[in-house]
């Protein structure tokens, strides 16, 4: 399963092969997506996340981020990208729709996040809306404690964000891979800083260990990005439950 992934995302890499892009071949790439609306509320966590990429794990990744639109060609060179959201959304059009229909059913991972940490938001409908257009036949469901996104690299025994809105996170299943992440929980959140380095958004109701939860997820997230269901594998379970035992 792991060889499947790294073929399908060494594939996507090699895409690009000129320009400005060139040098990410086997690079981890933090891809935004841009739209009509309120996406980026967070424009500086990258740089954060990233430091805790190089500190905790043998990544390799390109310096800055990649902002794209859902009709960029640069999206198929994106094995993964995040779509954050604090306000207003409007929806995707047809095009659009189609667009990211043959990205996700492709190979790619996309993480969607309701930053205002809140149920029933404007954006919580209307994504529920979109995603019900694009996938009739599927739901969003809460992703079982068993999935490989809480094992890819931290043993994660909880889900967190800025504000602990859900006790769960979301998806959306593809040919046996969760293709959509969702959450409500705004875990950019938790590592929003202000120009001194200081953490401006408190997190609710667990504080300080909340945040580093928070954080831990989301770079499960990244790796879950590029190692698929491998942490699910046979041979991985008696190592898995041993350590969740302790």
């Amino acid at each position: 399963m792991l060889l499947r992934y790294l073929v399908i995302i060494t594939i996507i890499f090699n895409t690009v092969t000129t320009g400005i892009y060139s040098g990410q071949r086997d690079k981890f790439v933090f891809t935004q997506l841009k739209y009509d609306g309120d996406w980026d509320p967070y424009p500086f966590t990258y740089q954060d996340i990233f430091s805790f990429l190089g500190l905790t794990t043998s990544i390799k990744f390109l310096q800055d981020r990649r902002i794209i639109t859902v009709k960029d060609n640069l999206l198929f060179s994106s094995p993964f990208v995040v779509m954050l959201n604090n306000g207003a959304f409007t929806g995707f059009t047809d095009s659009e729709r189609k667009q990211l229909i043959r990205y996700l059913t492709n190979g790619g991972i996309m993480f969607v996040e309701d930053s205002s940490g809140y149920k029933q938001s404007h954006f919580d409908k209307t994504i529920r809306n979109e995603i019900e257009k694009m996938f009739p036949d599927r739901k969003f469901r809460k992703i079982p404690r068993d999935n490989p996104i809480y094992r890819s690299f931290y043993l994660l025994r909880g889900i967190t964000g800025r504000r602990l809105t859900n006790n769960y996170i979301e998806g959306l299943d593809i040919d046996n891979r969760t293709a959509i992440i969702y959450s409500q929980n705004d875990l950019f959140g938790a590592w929003a800083r202000d120009k001194y380095g200081n953490y401006f958004l408190e997190c609710v109701p667990g504080g300080e260990t909340q945040r580093f939860e928070a954080q831990k997820l989301t770079l499960n997230i990244i790796i879950y990005s590029l190692t698929g269901t491998y942490k699910s594998d046979y041979i991985h379970q008696p190592f898995i439950e041993q350590k969740l035992r302790r």
